[in-house]
């Protein structure tokens, strides 16, 4: 059994999650930053704070309902998405292609002409009548 475990622990999809994870959260540390200290202040000085939490509000007995704040979240969720997008995924893509652009292209294999391939046919053909030792 704990053999079963070490084998387990040490095959390289459990690490790899493991560091994904690590990775993940203090990436969400930068994100979150990123749009609480910068998108949030710049958002909030040109049109207000952006908060919809008292948007549709009312009240159920005691119980105060506010579909807003629904609302809120999903705008939170898109500024999150869009700062990930602008400041993240397109200067990573930029970066791979430029990347790809400075290495050279693979070559694509000729096509052989009709002798060529025939004299490959008959040495492959002669290579496997012929034991090698």
């Amino acid at each position: 059994m704990i053999q079963g475990f070490k084998d387990f622990i040490s095959r390289g999809n459990a690490i790899d999650l493991a560091v994904g994870m690590v990775i993940g959260a203090a990436f969400t540390a930068v994100v979150t930053a990123l749009v609480e200290q910068v998108i949030n202040p710049l958002i909030g000085g040109l049109i207000g704070k952006p908060n919809f939490d008292s948007f549709l509000e009312f009240s159920l007995g005691d119980a105060v309902v506010q579909p807003g704040a629904v609302l809120t979240a999903l705008v939170n969720f898109l500024l999150v998405a869009l700062a990930l997008y602008l400041f993240i995924v397109m200067p990573m893509n930029k970066m791979a292609e430029r990347r790809a652009a400075a290495s050279p292209a693979e070559e694509e294999p000729v096509a052989l002409s009709d002798e060529a391939q025939l004299l490959v046919e008959i040495r492959d053909a002669l290579v496997a009548r012929t034991p090698l030792d």
